[in-house]
């Protein structure tokens, strides 16, 4: 079992967002068909595809919080009550900004 390394796995998490709100900004500029029935699919793949991009933008900015925070000195510190956030937690959620009892 390897030691859980914040500053990496946070790397490695806003590497995988970038490339998934790339490549989704991608699928959004392409060109349409012109068959009205064809465009209408198209346009509804749109709207999933501009939710995903919403996801992973947003999930970015919670990986780059939580790199500021580890570069202040305060990665792994609850935002509310200000306990540390269980191990487990941040190895499953790294980004996490609050222990399980305040996330409740």
């Amino acid at each position: 079992m390897t030691a859980f390394d914040p500053r990496s796995t946070l790397e490695q998490l806003a590497a995988d967002y970038r490339g998934r709100a790339e490549a989704i900004r991608r699928d959004l500029g392409r060109s349409h068909s012109q068959d009205f029935a064809e465009q209408a699919s198209e346009r509804q793949n749109d709207e999933v595809l501009e939710a995903l991009l919403a996801e992973a933008e947003l999930a970015l900015r919670q990986v780059e919080h939580a790199r500021e925070r580890l570069a202040a000195g305060h990665y792994g510190e609850c935002a509310r009550c200000g306990e540390a956030i269980e191990a487990a937690r941040l190895a499953a959620l790294p980004m996490a900004e609050c222990c399980l009892k305040c996330a409740d």
